[in-house]
């Protein structure tokens, strides 16, 4: 008996006839009338409201496409209510389609719309096809004109924002929430910026519609929102931004009343603009990638726990803080915590001075794998320097150079390797003097600037679970793993 799959997928538009367990009753009536097996793991079926238009946008889809590649070949036909269900592009399914049948020897079967195998079925699917597309596409333009002609209307287009709720389709403002509103206009024109005021509304226990903590990025949004003076904006086509509306956007006259001024209004977009000019972000190429930061993750702060992350060109800040979420700045040069971090390492185990944390495990990559890895490097490095010479692609004088550079680099790995396997399976009373070995005979290599920081920080996070910086003591804490 032939196996098959199942493909189920239920858009917003769909009827009720339609639903997953409709169309799965159906497939399975289908299956035994035709001689087919459909086991349970081989029943996909999507979130009701999936589109059909885009396959990235569908996992069940994905998950099947997957599931067909197996070898052997996991079933011999995939069975859809409608060709609709299995896509409404006619590029995905004519790419998916054509990669089932002739590399993976699959069909894809319409229960309600049986073609048959003539030539002329080939024609009759096509123009089911693009009818699916045709109707995917005239159903997105029709909603796209609904909602600008609501917007044009003055209607609202979705949730109430922070300050209003939604009855009969209008907003009215939240006797619980209009009035901070009001507060965080007026706190920012007497000159508090984005994160003092959600610290601010923080400490009053303030959280967002979806119950979170107020950041900066709420407060910048609300604080840009035209539905405050009583205007409805929509932005066709794309996604609404923290920023100044495209000329693109709608903006129309709402049925809610304001809650903000409108001289009050314009003054915090003139802040806002002067704020900007004042402090422009810098450039993306002038700030180091965070994976390429020695200590990333380690370090946190005294005051939250949170961990500090890049903040500018060469700085670090407390996450929260800069969220608005911690009270006290945690703000440092992101090399000098690295060498002060380096310093006291050497400090600690050369004076045996170091608290363990016996109840952790270390991550999996240990330092002697590490240093095994960059060995194996170096010694390729070595060989295609040879190569480089042989081919005459390099001169003598340049292979002598390069040569006498990467054995010195092998010389001393093999002795770091060494000095870590005397150290091997220590016994717990011996923790403290093989930690401290083990450290000592690390600091050379990350303190190697030929050596980049991601392999920096695999070393690092071998060895130590976190760093608490203090800020105010400008003092750290190290805390070591066996």
């Amino acid at each position: 008996m032939k196996i098959a799959a199942a493909y189920i997928r239920v858009s917003t538009d769909d009827q009720l006839e339609y639903s997953p367990d409709s169309q799965l009753v159906q497939i399975h009536r289908y299956a035994k009338t035709n001689g087919f097996t459909l086991p349970e793991e081989y029943i996909f079926i999507e979130e009701e409201g999936r589109s059909g238009r885009y396959s990235v946008k569908r996992p069940e889809f994905l998950r099947m496409i997957s599931t067909a590649k197996k070898k052997p070949k996991p079933f011999d036909a995939i069975l859809v209510w409608k060709y609709s269900r299995f896509a409404r592009s006619r590029q995905d399914s004519i790419i998916y389609k054509s990669m089932l049948r002739k590399e993976l020897g699959i069909e894809v079967i319409s229960i309600s719309e049986n073609l048959g195998d003539d030539k002329m079925s080939i024609i009759t699917e096509a123009i089911i096809e693009a009818m699916d597309e045709f109707y995917s596409v005239n159903l997105a333009e029709e909603v796209t004109r609904g909602m600008a002609e609501k917007a044009r209307r003055g209607q609202p287009l979705t949730y109430a924002p922070f300050g209003y709720r939604i009855e009969n389709k209008r907003y009215f403002p939240d006797p619980d929430t209009a009035l901070l509103v009001q507060m965080i206009y007026s706190d920012f024109l007497s000159g508090m910026g984005y994160r003092e005021i959600a610290q601010k509304l923080d400490q009053m226990d303030v959280r967002t519609r979806f119950g979170n903590r107020m950041e900066s990025r709420n407060i910048e949004y609300i604080l840009k929102n035209p539905v405050y003076i009583g205007k409805i904006h929509w932005n066709p086509g794309t996604k609404m931004q923290r920023s100044v509306l495209p000329n693109s956007a709608i903006l129309s006259d709402g049925e809610h009343p304001a809650l903000v001024s409108l001289d009050d209004w314009n003054a915090v977009q003139k802040r806002i603009k002067e704020l900007k000019t004042l402090y422009q972000k810098k450039a993306k190429s002038a700030v180091i990638p965070e994976h390429e930061f020695a200590l990333r993750g380690l370090v946190r702060c005294s005051s939250c726990g949170s961990t500090l992350v890049n903040s500018g060109n060469s700085s670090l800040q407390c996450n929260a803080y800069a969220r608005g979420r911690c009270s006290v700045s945690h703000a440092i040069n992101r090399e000098h915590l690295t060498q002060l971090v380096l310093s006291t390492i050497q400090t600690d185990f050369a004076e045996s001075r170091f608290q363990l944390n016996l109840p952790k495990s270390a991550p999996s990559i240990d330092p002697f794998t590490l240093l095994q890895n960059q060995l194996e490097r170096e010694q390729m490095k070595l060989k295609r320097i040879q190569q480089a010479y042989e081919a005459g692609v390099d001169t003598l004088k340049e292979y002598s150079r390069s040569k006498e550079k990467r054995t010195a680099c092998i010389r001393q790995l093999q002795e770091q390797l060494e000095k870590l396997c005397l150290s091997s399976n220590p016994s717990l009373d011996d923790n403290r003097h093989y930690v401290s070995n083990q450290s000592l005979s690390l600091l050379a290599f990350l303190k190697d600037p030929n050596n980049s920081e991601k392999e920096k920080n695999i070393l690092l996070r071998s060895l130590i679970e976190k760093v608490v910086f203090d800020r105010q003591k400008n003092s750290i804490e190290i805390s070591y793993y066996l």
